[in-house]
């Protein structure tokens, strides 16, 4: 009995390490982008895009398509870079 309830505590911290992990990772997401929350949301998206992009170039053979697609990729990686960078400072009036 005693290996099982290991088993479980071994799973338990796994899952709080990796729980741990992701509100990490959120954190540092929301640094990078400043916490403007309509930024992370079209980051997120372009993320999205661009997993979508990569996943059609793996699966396409035709080569004017895989040229389609890397420049798609190039853009949205162009793109995230953009959101990335600090916002320029408001002009006063």
């Amino acid at each position: 009995m005693g290996d099982a309830g290991e088993g479980l505590i071994d799973a338990d911290a796994r899952i709080q390490e990796r729980i741990d992990e992701l509100e990490e990772a959120k954190k540092k997401k929301g640094q990078v982008l400043h916490g403007d929350p309509e930024r992370l949301r079209e980051a997120e998206s372009l993320r999205l895009a661009r997993t979508e992009l990569e996943r059609q170039l793996g699966a396409t053979t035709h080569e004017v398509r895989k040229k389609q697609l890397k420049s798609a990729i190039a853009e949205l990686d162009s793109r995230l870079k953009a959101l990335k960078d600090p916002p320029p400072p408001a002009r006063k009036k």
